[in-house]
C-alpha cells in the first residue's frame, strides 16, 4: 500500500474545452476539491478569471501522477505542495512553468521554501539564492478556457 500524505496543486495556462472536459475527469479521478475537505470536484468549480487550487488529503506519495504528467503533456503550468512523510520523505514544493521539466525544491508542511548549507554552499552567492527562492514562488497564472467571458470591451 502506498504512504500517503496531504498535498495541493494549482495550475493555470490556457485550454480549450475539450482539454477542459478532459482536465476535470482526471481532477475528479485524483479525489481533489477545491478546499481542504470539500466536495469533490465538479468542472463549474473553476473561478474565471483564476488559476485552479485544488487539496486532498490521503494523496499516494504526496503526488498527483496522472493530473501532473497530463499538464506537463499541455504544457500547463502548476506549482504542487506536499507533505512528509516521517522516514521516508519531506515536504516538497515542485513547479513547472510550462516548459522544461517539473523542479523540486525542498519545503516545510507550510509551503515554504528551505534550502540547508550543502544548497546555500553550492549556489555561493546572496543573489544566487535569491534567484533560487523566486524561481521557488512561480507564479501560477490563470486557467483560461476557451470560451471564459473576455474583460476586452466590445468593438
Amino acid at each position: 500500500m502506498a504512504d500517503r500524505v496531504s498535498a495541493s496543486i494549482e495550475l493555470g495556462g490556457s485550454l480549450t474545452a475539450a482539454d477542459y472536459a478532459e482536465l476535470s475527469e482526471i481532477i475528479a479521478s485524483e479525489g481533489l476539491s477545491t478546499e481542504w475537505d470539500g466536495e469533490p470536484f465538479e468542472p463549474d468549480h473553476r473561478t474565471v478569471g483564476e488559476s485552479l487550487s485544488l487539496y486532498a488529503h490521503e494523496v499516494a506519495w504526496g503526488r498527483f501522477e496522472m493530473l501532473e504528467t497530463w499538464c506537463v503533456e499541455k504544457s500547463l503550468p502548476f506549482v504542487r505542495w506536499s507533505g512528509a512523510y516521517a522516514g521516508q520523505w519531506g515536504a516538497e514544493r515542485v513547479v513547472f512553468t510550462g516548459a522544461g521539466e517539473p523542479v523540486s525544491y525542498a519545503a516545510d508542511e507550510d509551503d515554504y521554501v528551505v534550502i540547508g548549507r550543502g544548497t546555500v554552499e553550492k549556489l555561493g552567492s546572496l543573489d544566487a539564492i535569491i534567484a533560487y527562492f523566486d524561481a521557488a514562488d512561480t507564479h501560477v497564472p490563470p486557467l483560461v478556457v476557451e470560451g471564459d467571458p473576455s474583460d476586452a470591451p466590445a468593438v
